[in-house]
């Protein structure tokens, strides 16, 4: 096993790098290095330049509009945009629903959907998450029903979602719903497409410890839906559902916004003053962000290793649960530390300085005004996508058997 790069792969990291130097806009990236809310308008910006590019589902087969990419140069394209201060791409359209209708979508979905997901036309959300069933998915409670009238075939949707992250700008939804109450938990689920203007359909934001409503609560009050919007087999779902759970999976670990954030890190702690010299020379503080470093690293040898098993032609197993977990913790390891760092400045709330144009003297380390935000926003890394205690349980089953 080869953990080195390619002159060619080189190569290819040399044509990311000139290509986000000469289009990723710097108002855009100063606004991520610097933890600032994006806009809609933002992240629509960036989808549309990747996408004349042809580099937007860098993942999709291309027959259906990727660039045709191994394991590798999505790992070096991810990681080269992330250093760069590139967006995160949104990932409900291009990383989880894509996927899930190249495998299991009719030709009719394939055509009418893929294309308004590369274009942007359609903003997606997720409906997985209910109250009660989160981590334990398949305790899903809102139902569809099936029925005909004079308008044709379509179900009747009644139930809530939660946690729905950017629901507010999205116009369309993919839920998992229960079609069959009979049947066990897993076995009665379907997978549909919801419009989310449809009538019945109700947004509410939540508002977050960092003083975000980046995420929601959605309700659905006899809402129908075309038979035509269901993907696959009705009842078949779960299985949809798990496959769409790997991409989601896939993008969490970020180990090019690992070291993004370790980069900040060094530059925070070395301009912070501690008994007259700067907290990255305070021993206790060195060693925690030696540490972190370190395991860092540990977690790149792992995440090379598993994309040189993808591109053998093998499948990741225990180890991409095992990248969710290490990668998610050193995340908030070094956003804590950043939090840490610059000490009591990071308490006052400054809501403004969380958006582009804050033009006022910083209270403190400029990185302060955001510090304390993303590290409270970022708890989540560890819980969405699968919690790290359900990581752990899928390693104990796939490794040691249990």
């Amino acid at each position: 096993m080869d953990l080195n790069f390619t002159p060619e792969e080189e190569a290819f990291r040399a044509e990311v790098q000139a290509f986000l130097k000469a289009k990723l806009p710097a108002r855009i990236a100063n606004k991520v290095k610097a933890g600032q809310r994006l806009s809609k308008a933002d992240q629509d910006e960036w989808h549309a330049i990747l996408n004349e590019r042809g580099w937007l589902a860098n993942h999709w087969p291309e027959a259906y509009g990727g660039p045709g990419w191994g394991a590798v140069e999505k790992f070096i394209f991810d990681t080269e945009c992330a250093l760069a201060g590139g967006p995160r791409i949104v990932p409900f359209g291009v990383n989880m629903l894509g996927p899930v209708l190249i495998k299991f979508g009719n030709e009719a979905q394939k055509k009418y959907w893929l294309p308004r997901i590369l274009s942007g036309e359609d903003w997606w959300c997720q409906g997985y998450s209910e109250p009660g069933a989160g981590s334990d998915l398949a305790s899903v409670k809102t139902t569809a029903v099936r029925v005909t009238d004079e308008t044709g075939d379509h179900y009747i949707v009644n139930g809530q979602k939660t946690w729905t992250t950017q629901g507010q700008h999205a116009n369309m939804i993919f839920c998992l719903v229960r079609t069959d109450r009979e049947a066990k938990a897993q076995s009665g689920i379907s997978f549909l497409l919801v419009d989310m203007n449809s009538p019945g359909v109700e947004l509410r934001p939540i508002r977050t410890l960092d003083g975000d409503k980046e995420v929601n609560e959605v309700f659905f009050t006899d809402v129908k839906v075309p038979v035509e919007n269901l993907v696959g087999e009705e009842n078949k779902g779960w299985t949809y559902a798990k496959y769409l759970l790997t991409y989601e999976r896939t993008g969490i670990a970020g180990v090019g916004f690992c070291i993004a954030a370790l980069a900040k890190l060094k530059v925070v702690a070395a301009k912070v003053m501690k008994n007259g010299q700067p907290l990255d020379q305070d021993p206790l503080f060195a060693a925690r962000m030696a540490q972190v470093e370190i395991d860092l690293e540990n977690m790149k040898t792992t995440n090379l290793r598993v994309i040189a098993a993808v591109a053998g032609g093998g499948v990741p197993g225990a180890e991409s649960s095992m990248l969710k977990i290490r990668g998610t913790e050193i995340r908030q390891e070094i956003l804590s530390l950043i939090r840490r760092a610059v000490g009591p400045y990071a308490l006052p709330f400054i809501e403004e300085a969380q958006y582009e144009g804050y033009a006022d003297e910083p209270v403190g380390p400029k990185e302060a005004a955001t510090a304390a935000a993303n590290y409270f926003n970022y708890r989540k890394l560890s819980i969405f996508g699968g919690s790290n205690e359900i990581q752990k349980n899928i390693i104990s089953k796939m490794i040691l058997g249990l």
